[in-house]
């Protein structure tokens, strides 16, 4: 995006702004391309951050390969834009490259699943939802879809048997239908613009909930439109209300949204680093900021544990005793460390043990490179283990 104006072949357009080489600019510079919803902070309540800043470039780990590879060549390799490492209430370790600076918004992708199943366990605290409760309860009109005996708990660990084919940007399949909706990707000539909703809908069931893990983008959708329902708010606002504003964040954050201003909760959400860094260690710190307990601490440790019985090929490639669990990424299911995940490179990673979170933010040229997140658990490990 050089220029006044950009060269057309330079330019982002519906069809390749989340591909490599534009997506280096586009997951930055996401309100330029979309239209979106705030999520706002308190400006009179920042966390400011302590440093204690280490030479954690050097540190090495093993790659897939058997190569030993330094924490600064595995940032430069894998399209890092921001990276931060937090342990014991101080910054370690913070650097960010592509243009990316401080204050700049980053694309989360399904890193922003994670902020719905929190803010799922917050109002299942508050008893404004019942999660072990049909759809239906909260949303009549889903009678009609796949959806119509699920559970919400269903849902939160992705075990309904509601269809939806993850497939990114394959023509017709149910990931590229949310996308159309979301305005993510163009309207295929002759066809109407359906809401996220309306995708809900045409939803069927293909087998029984509850039996197995299956990671559907869709499953997130439904759950903050319960939370939506339920308490009469939009996402943006509830985000702000019960997180946001309560964490510290520095900088306003969030979500695109559909032609209905439907928030695009499976994947829409946008914040800096330092803010992703500040939820992370809510959780790292048990859902506390402070003396305020923003998440119910037995929500927290429901998110480090899953099970694993329900966790097949080929999740257990890259987390071998992994489960998930309303809405995060079990590491290993014995260790108890637990993070949000989105496609291209988005990591949140959340050490209870040793008190530490790490934050990565990314530009893959590809959806899912698994070597990729491979390395970064392995590097992720590294740090850890030579930083204590």
């Amino acid at each position: 995006m050089r220029g006044f104006p950009p060269p057309p072949e330079k330019r982002p357009d519906l069809t390749n702004w989340d591909l490599a080489p534009f997506n280096r600019w586009s997951f930055m510079n996401m309100r330029k391309l979309f239209p979106t919803s705030d999520v706002k902070t308190n400006y009179e309540f920042v966390r400011p951050f302590s440093y204690d800043l280490k030479h954690i470039d050097a540190v090495n780990y093993t790659d897939q390969v058997g190569e030993v590879v330094s924490v600064s060549d595995f940032l430069k390799k894998s399209y890092t834009d921001g990276f931060i490492v937090i342990s014991r209430g101080k910054v370690l370790y913070e650097t960010y490259s592509n243009d990316m600076l401080e204050d700049t918004p980053h694309l989360s992708q399904s890193v922003a699943k994670s902020m719905v199943g929190t803010l799922a366990g917050i109002l299942y605290d508050q008893g404004v939802i019942d999660i072990n409760a049909p759809f239906v309860d909260y949303i009549p009109e889903l009678a009609q879809s796949g959806y119509r005996d699920a559970k919400i708990s269903h849902a939160l660990n992705m075990t309904s048997g509601t269809r939806f084919i993850e497939d990114y940007n394959t023509p017709n399949s149910d990931m590229t239908r949310i996308d159309i909706a979301s305005g993510w990707r163009p309207v295929p000539p002759g066809e109407t613009q359906p809401s996220i909703r309306e995708v809900i809908m045409t939803l069927p069931k293909v087998r029984e909930h509850g039996q197995i893990f299956e990671y559907r983008s869709v499953e997130t959708d439904v759950v903050a439109w319960v939370l939506e329902r339920a308490t009469n708010k939009p996402l943006a606002e509830l985000t702000s209300e019960l997180i946001w504003k309560k964490i510290g964040a520095e900088h306003d954050g969030f979500f695109t949204v559909d032609k209905e201003a439907t928030a695009q909760a499976d994947g829409g959400y946008n914040a800096t680093l330092r803010d992703y860094a500040r939820f992370g260690m809510m959780m790292q710190n048990n859902g506390r900021v402070g003396d305020v307990q923003v998440v119910p601490q037995n929500w927290v440790d429901a998110c480090s544990v899953g099970d694993h019985s329900l966790y097949g090929k080929p999740y257990t490639d890259t987390c071998a005793n992994g489960a998930y669990s309303n809405f995060w990424w079990v590491n290993n299911i014995e260790l108890g460390d637990f993070m949000a995940r989105g496609v291209f490179g988005q990591m949140i990673y959340v050490n209870r043990r040793t008190e530490t979170t790490i934050v990565k933010l990314s530009t893959w040229p590809d959806y899912l490179i698994p070597s990729f997140t491979k390395d970064a658990l392995s590097a992720f490990r590294a740090i850890i283990n030579a930083i204590n």
